[in-house]
């Protein structure tokens, strides 16, 4: 995968990256007058979204030197983002919170120690924590990562956790070449339609797997236009048909699980042995459940995934980082990386925007305007 993809992606322009620490921004009540203030999605306690979020005005720290004074454009709303808000997420930032770790953004101002961003630079977050839902903030330059401004909104918007997920499982855990395959369920997910592009791009085949619903017809249609070899649902994985689409393809060399559950136990089976699975979600909330056998006489191998940890990891790795950006922007500027699915709402009506996030079977990904 990576000699593929670097036949693929090659040539883009190497934004800057840096790397953040948490820091919130202090708040005040809505009494203020009017427009004196921006305004943010606050949460002052964890709890169901819906209970604990409020529209707010916020208070802007004085510019310091290496401060950056950024006019958020827009923000998805993710399940990480409801995960923290409810308290149940491994990253939590300190109460009082603003919610959002996703996002793109407009430099209006930097202090005179700034280097690196200029007024009129599109940035996004780089890493988690940065609170995203609000219209405007004053941050450290090193918490920000600059992005070419001749990408759309929303693909800068969704960029920095989606995209950058599907980049690094393809990449980091087999070698994959052109003609392999992957198999992967949550196939209509913001990292599943990644996943298919990014795969697609450098000819790796996707088998993607999806829950059955009333509109399947509508999603598989979509998932094929994104470039989707196969779409299946859970129930297929099960039945002897699949040996039909192994005639056309390999067995897939990786599995991507954002699930848990008996899908992920079936989807297992599918690997070639010595393959591995990777796990980058739960949303079943039930656990990977492994047959011993599939250890023992086909040594598969089981692996995780977090976005943050990587960043991490990474911190001190700015070649990856950028390299990594760099190769995503240029697929998007092909044409061959789009926006997931996504729905824009008006900063007012966060509730509803909150509310559509949690329902199943929603494709698209709430999108925040700020």
């Amino acid at each position: 995968m990576q000699q593929a993809a670097a036949r693929v992606l090659r040539g883009a322009r190497t934004p800057q990256v840096l790397s953040p620490p948490v820091r919130t921004l202090p708040v005040r009540a809505r009494s203020a007058p009017a427009g004196s203030a921006p305004l943010g999605l606050l949460y002052e306690r964890h709890g169901e979204p819906a209970a604990v979020v409020q529209l707010k005005d916020l208070e802007v720290p004085k510019l310091g030197d290496c401060d950056v004074h950024v006019k958020m454009l827009a923000a998805p709303i993710n399940p990480a983002d409801i995960n923290m808000i409810q308290g149940t997420y491994p990253l939590l930032s300190p109460l009082p919170a603003v919610g959002g770790n996703e996002g793109v953004g407009e430099v209006l101002e930097t202090g005179r120690r700034v280097t690196a961003l200029k007024p009129g630079d599109r940035v996004i977050p780089a890493d988690a924590g940065l609170g995203t839902w609000r219209t405007r903030g004053v941050f450290p330059e090193k918490m920000l990562l600059k992005v070419p401004s001749d990408i759309s909104v929303l693909c800068a918007a969704t960029l920095s956790v989606n995209p950058c997920t599907a980049f690094r499982v393809l990449a980091d855990f087999e070698s994959l070449v052109p003609g392999d395959s992957v198999i992967q369920n949550a196939a209509n997910s913001g990292v599943g339609q990644a996943v298919i592009q990014i795969a697609r791009a450098s000819g790796i085949k996707t088998i993607n797997v999806v829950r059955d619903r009333p509109d399947l017809p509508k999603l598989v249609e979509r998932l094929m236009a994104l470039g989707a070899d196969h779409v299946i649902t859970e129930e297929m994985l099960r039945k002897p048909e699949m040996k039909d689409i192994f005639k056309s393809i390999p067995r897939p060399r990786l599995a991507l699980n954002c699930v848990g559950g008996k899908s992920t136990t079936e989807m297992l089976r599918h690997l070639q042995p010595k393959g591995t699975m990777v796990t980058y979600g739960g949303m079943a909330k039930q656990p990977v459940m492994v047959p011993v056998s599939a250890f023992i006489f086909r040594d598969v191998r089981l692996r995780g995934f977090w976005m943050t940890q990587w960043r991490k990891d990474h911190v001190h790795d700015q070649e990856s980082v950028a390299t990594m950006m760099d190769s995503l922007c240029q697929l998007i500027r092909r044409g061959q990386l789009t926006a997931p699915a996504c729905t824009e709402v008006p900063l007012q009506d966060y509730r509803a925007a909150l509310e559509a996030s949690m329902k199943p079977f929603v494709s698209s990904k709430q999108i925040l305007l700020l």
